[in-house]
C-alpha cells in the first residue's frame, strides 16, 4: 500500500461520454461476438481441448513475431503476478472452459449467458481490485441489464442448470479475473502487448499440448472446422485484445466493460447467419432492452481511484517518444514524480 493513498481523493472518470475508451471497447466486443458461433463451427470437427488450447499456441506465434518486430522489452518483475491472472484466465480458462460447455451441449444462445454476465461481474472485480468506486445507478442499470440478458439467455436454452452451466459460470469467473488484470496492466503498455506477453509467456505449455492433441485427437479439418478454429485464434485470442484491453484500460474497467451488455445480441445474429439458428421478435425485444441498459451505464458516474487507474494516453505518449528498450521507464519516472 503507498503511503499517501489515504491522503489522495478518488477522481471521476474522464470522460463522460462515448470517448475513446468505449469506442476500443465496442470494437472488442464486436470481434468477441463471433467466439462462440465460430468455436461451434470448429468442433465440427476437432476436439474441445484442441481448440481451447490450440487457439493460444497458434495465437502466441503471431504475438512473438509482433513482439520480435517491434523489439519490445520484457515484463517488469512486479508485473508477472497479473500476466498470471491473465494466462489463467483468458488463455486457458474461458477459452477451455467454454469450448468444452459447447460440446457438452449448450447451445450457442444458452452459452450468451457468459457473455451476458461478463459485465457484471468484471465490475465487481474492478471494484474489488481496480480501486473503481461505480455509483449505485450503474449497478442497477448493470445488473438490470445482466438480468435482461440472462433471462433472454435461458430461455433461448434449456431453462435449467446442467453441467455445461457449470462449466460456463467456471469460464465467466475466470474470464472476468483475466479481464481486470488485463486492463491493470494495460495502464503501464498498450493493450496489444499485454495480450502478446501473456500469449508468449503461455507458450511452454500451449505448444506442447497442442502438438500432442494434433497427434492423438484425430482432427478432421473440414472448411467450417478450419474457419471457426481459424478465427477463434487469430481474433477471438489475439487481435480482438488489442482494443478491448486498451478501452478497459482507457474508460475505466467497470463503465467500458458494460459495452459488452450488447455481446450477446450480436452473437445470435451470427449465430443465425453462421448456424442457421431463428432470430425471432424476442431476440428484438431483448436488444432494446439490453442497449438501453447499456445507454444508461454510459450516463452514470464511476469513480476510480486517482493512484489506481490513470488516463491511458499520458503514459502511451511518453512510451511513443522513448526508445523501445525503455518501454517502461516514462511510466515509472512519471508515477515517482506523481507521489512527490
Amino acid at each position: 500500500m503507498k503511503t499517501k493513498d489515504s491522503a489522495t481523493a478518488p477522481a471521476p472518470i474522464a470522460d463522460t461520454g462515448p470517448g475513446p475508451g468505449l469506442w476500443l471497447a465496442a470494437v472488442g466486443v464486436l470481434v468477441f461476438s463471433f467466439t462462440i458461433p465460430s468455436t461451434v463451427l470448429g468442433l465440427e470437427g476437432l476436439d474441445p481441448y484442441l481448440i481451447g488450447v490450440g487457439r493460444a499456441a497458434a495465437a502466441s506465434v503471431l504475438a512473438a513475431a509482433v513482439l520480435l518486430a517491434v523489439r519490445a522489452s520484457l515484463p517488469r518483475r512486479d508485473q508477472l503476478a497479473g500476466f498470471a491472472v491473465v494466462v489463467a484466465g483468458v488463455v486457458f480458462g474461458f477459452p477451455v472452459f467454454s469450448t468444452l460447455a459447447l460440446d457438452h451441449g449448450a447451445s450457442s444462445a444458452h452459452s450468451a449467458v457468459v457473455v451476458g454476465l461478463l459485465p457484471a461481474v468484471t465490475a465487481v472485480f474492478g471494484v474489488l481490485r481496480a480501486g473503481e468506486r461505480p455509483s449505485a445507478a450503474f449497478w442497477f442499470a448493470g445488473a438490470a441489464g445482466a438480468v435482461c440478458v440472462t433471462g433472454f439467455t435461458l430461455i433461448r436454452g434449456s431453462g435449467h442448470f446442467t453441467a455445461a452451466d457449470l462449466l460456463l459460470f467456471a469460464a465467466l469467473v475466470t474470464c472476468a479475473a483475466g479481464y481486470t488484470e488485463g486492463a491493470r496492466l494495460a495502464r503501464d503498455m498498450p493493450g496489444w502487448r499485454v495480450i502478446s506477453w501473456a500469449l508468449v509467456l503461455a507458450a511452454p505449455i500451449t505448444v506442447p499440448v497442442t502438438g500432442w492433441l494434433l497427434a492423438t485427437t484425430g482432427p478432421h479439418w473440414t472448411g467450417r472446422a478450419t474457419l471457426g478454429f481459424a478465427y477463434v485464434a487469430a481474433f477471438s485470442a489475439y487481435i480482438g485484445f488489442f482494443a478491448w484491453y486498451e478501452g478497459l484500460a482507457r474508460a475505466g474497467i467497470a463503465r467500458a466493460s458494460q459495452v459488452q451488455l450488447t455481446q450477446p445480441v450480436l452473437t445470435l445474429l451470427w449465430s443465425g447467419i453462421l448456424l442457421g439458428e431463428e432470430i425471432d421478435a424476442t431476440t428484438a425485444l431483448a436488444a432494446v432492452a439490453v442497449l438501453v441498459c447499456v445507454a444508461v451505464t454510459q450516463r452514470t458516474r464511476v469513480d476510480r481511484a486517482a493512484d489506481g487507474l490513470r488516463d491511458a494516453t499520458p503514459s502511451r505518449t511518453m512510451e511513443e517518444g522513448a526508445s523501445t528498450s525503455d518501454d517502461f521507464r516514462g511510466v515509472v519516472h512519471g508515477r515517482q514524480a506523481d507521489r512527490s
